[in-house]
């Protein structure tokens, strides 16, 4: 049976920053009464091998011939991934929505980049493709990012906070009758590129952060980055990463554990007293992204919290794949002519309905 104008069964893709992989949702949402639920059916998440995770980290030094064809490439990677779901699950979809991976972000200059042609994706998975998330907010003059907030206000507003732990940590709340959110800091994209010292891809559990003490030169330099001062609207993007935070990790001679303790000190901090900002104590926080499972830095958090919010983990689909579903999600707004991107989180000068639209041929 195919979906009705307020039934749709869609496959979300996203890729982050953390360079973890692949993740795949296929999603049923349904609107009644002018109210959107969804259930996820079916999720596949797909690591990137050493070689293709360093081509996507290199991405950024391509000359412009070079990252065009990888852009192709990868759409029709993208693709054969989405025709293997399908196939495999035998599922029925209308289109697929996909955030694709973000290369450039640099909102300064009006430019976000996404490689992930959807031209490429459409012809090789034979669906309908919606992508492009990005750029038509950044033209309105916004960020471009954070996305995920309006599926936050309309699937899981009744949290007072979402924040979500992926390479980047970032949050959404309501205030004063208009939703907020913004990007807080690095996360896992700090915490992967220090256990790669030691050809780790990543700190199970927080278990090396643990073993860590605080290394406080380390520490006040983190905390004493610029974008910290910055007001919101704001976002983060890997070239500020390599620019701002690399260099400060690389000049400090210190053991993993150590550097590991420091950051998740540092990650806790910077949450925790944009939390306290808000003055909504007593508040429920939701938890998702790959972070959600690092216990020793939901511990942290939670002492430099002391018992402002409570902290609430949901299910492990919804911690993996909270991201994918929302861009599904974007491209069932997108389908419907609805706003998907909001002009109070990305700072745009007025809300839209953004997402490019691709038919396979």
């Amino acid at each position: 049976m195919r979906s009705s104008h307020n039934q749709y069964q869609v496959i979300g893709l996203m890729s982050g920053t953390s360079l973890d992989g692949l993740d795949i949702a296929y999603c049923i949402f349904e609107k009644k009464d002018n109210s959107w639920s969804f259930s996820i059916q079916q999720t596949e998440s797909i690591d990137y091998d050493i070689t293709f995770k360093k081509k996507l980290k290199n991405t950024i030094d391509l000359k412009a011939p070079e990252l065009l064809a990888f852009n192709n490439e990868y759409g029709t990677w993208l693709g054969k991934q989405v025709k293997d779901f399908i196939d495999k699950n035998s599922v029925e979809v209308d289109f697929v929505a996909s955030h694709g991976h973000t290369i450039f972000h640099q909102t300064e200059i009006g430019l976000t980049y996404q490689i992930g042609s959807g031209q490429h994706l459409a012809n090789a998975c034979g669906h309908k493709v919606i992508c492009d998330f990005r750029t038509n907010d950044v033209a309105l003059g916004g960020q471009g990012a954070p996305l995920v907030p309006i599926g936050d206000t309309l699937l899981f507003g009744n949290y007072n906070f979402c924040l979500n732990l992926g390479g980047i940590s970032n949050i959404s709340f309501d205030q004063d009758g208009k939703r907020i959110a913004y990007d807080i800091s690095p996360a896992n994209m700090l915490l992967n590129f220090i256990c790669a010292r030691i050809d780790l891809e990543f700190d199970e559990g927080g278990r090396l952060a643990k073993q860590g003490t605080l290394n406080k030169k380390l520490h006040t330099k983190l905390n004493a980055l610029d974008y910290y001062n910055l007001p919101y609207p704001k976002s983060l993007g890997y070239e500020w990463f390599v620019d701002q935070v690399v260099p400060l990790i690389q000049h400090t001679e210190d053991t993993v554990q150590n550097l590991l303790h420091t950051s998740v000190h540092h990650i806790a901090v910077k949450i925790a007293n944009d939390i306290k900002k808000t003055e909504k104590k007593g508040s429920n926080l939701l938890i998702t992204g790959g972070g959600a499972k690092n216990d020793f830095l939901i511990k942290i958090l939670k002492k430099e919290l002391d018992s402002f919010t409570n902290i609430m983990i949901p299910d492990i689909g919804i911690i993996d794949y909270k991201e994918a579903l929302i861009f599904g999600f974007m491209g069932v707004l997108r389908e419907q002519n609805e706003i998907n991107c909001l002009k109070s989180v990305t700072g745009a000068s007025k809300d839209s309905s953004s997402g490019v639209v691709y038919y396979p041929s």
